[in-house]
């Protein structure tokens, strides 16, 4: 699949939230819910901040997406996300039923949309996304490069 340019102003979005983690002292990874041209939730990594290991970006904005509209189950819904989604995470976007995830750069060490392994179309799972990677890439990795760095 190919980005559109609503993929790149939402992908913006998540860009920002990304920051904000960074600057929070936490990995660079952000991202958003939308269904239909609206947001529904979003969400930054706050692993460190919540003491939680299920802080994921992903996570916390599918959480937000869910308590908005009063369902777990987001039909019809994208998630935009920096970085390409670990397994934890693609098994929560696989019980909110997503239509598609559009992600930034790969995760060569835990990506579960391609890099690692590919769980957005298993024969064996009961539901099955689009996936489209690379938006926003260089930007996305340049958060995740910066923030190492300073740590090294």
């Amino acid at each position: 699949m190919v980005a559109t340019s609503a993929d790149i102003e939402w992908m913006r979005v998540s860009l920002e939230e990304a920051e904000a983690a960074g600057a929070e002292g936490e990995v660079p990874v952000g991202a958003v819910v939308v269904r239909h041209g609206l947001e529904l939730g979003r969400g930054r990594n706050a692993s460190v901040r919540l003491q939680d290991p299920t802080g994921h970006a992903e996570i916390l904005a599918l959480r937000a997406a869910a308590a908005a509209v009063g369902n777990y189950r987001l039909v019809d819904a994208d998630l935009y996300v920096t970085v390409e989604p670990c397994l934890m995470c693609v098994g929560a976007i696989l019980h909110a039923r997503l239509r598609r995830v559009v992600f930034g750069c790969r995760d060569p060490k835990g990506g579960a949309l391609g890099s690692v392994a590919d769980f957005s179309s298993h024969p064996s799972l009961n539901h099955r996304f689009l996936v489209v990677g690379g938006v926003c890439e260089s930007e996305s990795q340049a958060l995740l490069q910066r923030f190492f760095r300073a740590r090294r």
